[in-house]
């Protein structure tokens, strides 16, 4: 379980203190959590701070009731905290099986990693030995990086905006493997994310706007909500 108490991040604006989360106190537990609103908001920076990628300025995380406020990424990634970029990284001259292999954390045979590779849905003799380059697209890419925390097995997985920069095919079946996530994954998953197909598979939905919570709840009850606001329903887009 993960608890934010009280977070608060500020960065200095021409001389002024701006915050970008403000006192913000949620706790996740869930099995799908999904955090939506407008761009600019404090979804990314929440998720970062999460993940370690950045310091709050003030408040506390708790993962499973130790405090990890702290901590480096690095060390949060050994405690269970697994983040996935919007624009995965590209490492040249690593295959998608050293890749797997250093997420799983131990030697793994080529089966179990092209079995993670079928479970992100590719075709584990097609990719099991190519390099980590430019031949690979978008959503290979970032089906091979769910490939890798899937390896890792972690806590909480944490993915910002996985729909960035691919195309329908790809879209429809990262909804697919998510599905596949939330029913045989056994830690959290927590997606930001403006696509409303993505919010309507959690199990709980966050909004966040102007460094705040501004509603939360099971998603029958926040979309509906937001798909009412004409003000609000523009983080809702479905462009793919």
């Amino acid at each position: 379980m993960l608890e934010l108490k009280n977070i608060s991040y500020q960065v200095d604006a021409e001389g002024q203190q701006r915050d970008i989360l403000h006192d913000v106190s949620l706790t996740i537990d869930e099995r799908f959590v999904a955090i939506t609103g407008p761009n600019g908001g404090g979804k990314s920076t929440l998720a970062k701070v999460i993940a370690g990628i950045i310091t709050p300025t003030a408040g506390q995380i708790l993962l499973d009731g130790e405090d990890i406020t702290g901590c480096s990424i690095t060390e949060r990634a050994q405690k269970g905290i697994s983040f996935a970029f919007q624009q995965p990284v590209r490492f040249k001259g690593l295959t998608v099986r050293d890749l797997i292999t250093l997420a799983a954390g131990r030697d793994i045979t080529v089966s179990e990693a092209c079995a993670y590779l079928s479970e992100v849905g590719l075709c584990a003799r097609e990719y099991i030995g190519r390099e980590i380059n430019a031949s690979l697209s978008g959503g290979e890419l970032k089906r091979i990086e769910i490939a890798m925390i899937i390896a890792r097995g972690t806590k909480l997985s944490i993915f910002d905006e996985p729909e960035a920069g691919i195309d329908l095919w790809s879209f429809n079946n990262l909804i697919q493997v998510f599905e596949k996530m939330h029913e045989k994954l056994g830690g959290s998953i927590l997606i930001i994310s403006h696509q409303e197909r993505i919010l309507n598979i959690a199990d709980r939905v966050i909004v966040v706007a102007d460094g705040q919570i501004r509603a939360q709840g099971n998603r029958e009850d926040v979309l509906p909500e937001l798909l009412a606001d004409g003000a609000t329903c523009s983080v809702l887009t479905d462009k793919l």
